[in-house]
């Protein structure tokens, strides 16, 4: 290689300045800190909720919207019937989630995110909980929920749900009940899972059983119940170990 075109050696001291390294490294150690704090702090405020549902979608719908009503009717019918009710603390299904819950016996909780276009936390949380770091917003609707109610939505949404679907089919978290309301909307996406990811063997066929779809908002509480009738919503051990373990 011609010394024109050498490539710089990353071991010269000159490449960083050491002043800009050791300030780097100062600040990713006290990020660490911070990062821990949003953990302690969510985990001793979210420590009483169970049992809970969380409940996703998109931010984008507005509130004449059928996916809005079904997320407000389905929180609301939770929520009467004893359960804690999670969203993402913002617009759209995530306002009907917590409307609908606000409105009922349960806890309404906000996980809200701090973005570059700022997300305003809707005004129906009885419990709003702010994050910086998506990571450890996910941790805790995982950590909490006995039940995901996935609405229509966007890449956010589809983050968290094949997140749920990855944790659980890998067993790093419980099997608990993954519904998704609106099913028109789902369709071609379970479609393609099968014809791609079941017939090219990249999931097995029985990976697809961990999904429910159900639109009905009174089946909806009702397949919750039926999944926890014989056991109780309580943790068992080995479950509290997974999560600890997450």
């Amino acid at each position: 290689m011609s010394a024109k075109n050498k490539l710089p050696d990353i071991t010269d001291p000159w490449t960083v300045a050491p002043a800009q390294t050791t300030q780097a490294a100062a600040r990713e150690a006290w990020r660490v800190f911070g990062i821990m704090s949003e953990f302690v702090e969510a985990t001793e405020r979210l420590a009483n909720v169970q049992p809970a549902v969380s409940i996703f979608g998109s931010a984008r719908v507005p509130p004449e919207s059928p996916y809005y009503q079904l997320a407000e009717r389905i929180a609301r019918l939770l929520s009467d019937a004893g359960f804690t009710v999670i969203s993402g603390g913002g617009p759209g299904v995530m306002e009907a989630a917590n409307k609908g819950a606000f409105s009922g016996k349960g806890v309404s909780v906000g996980l809200n995110i701090q973005l570059p276009h700022e997300q305003v936390a809707n005004r129906y949380q009885d419990i709003s909980q702010t994050f910086r770091h998506f990571f450890a917003r996910k941790y805790m609707f995982v950590k909490i929920a006995t039940a995901y109610v996935v609405l229509p939505g966007g890449f956010g949404t589809l983050d968290e749900l094949l997140e749920a679907l990855t944790l659980i089919q890998t067993g790093k978290t419980p099997k608990i009940p993954l519904i998704l309301v609106g099913g028109e909307f789902w369709d071609g996406m379970l479609d393609w899972f099968r014809a791609r990811l079941v017939a090219e063997g990249m999931i097995d066929p029985e990976d697809m059983d961990l999904i429910s779809i159900i639109d009905d908002p009174e089946s909806v509480v009702a397949a919750i119940f039926d999944y926890y009738q014989h056991r109780g919503f309580r943790r068992l051990p080995e479950e509290h170990e997974l999560l600890l373990n997450l």
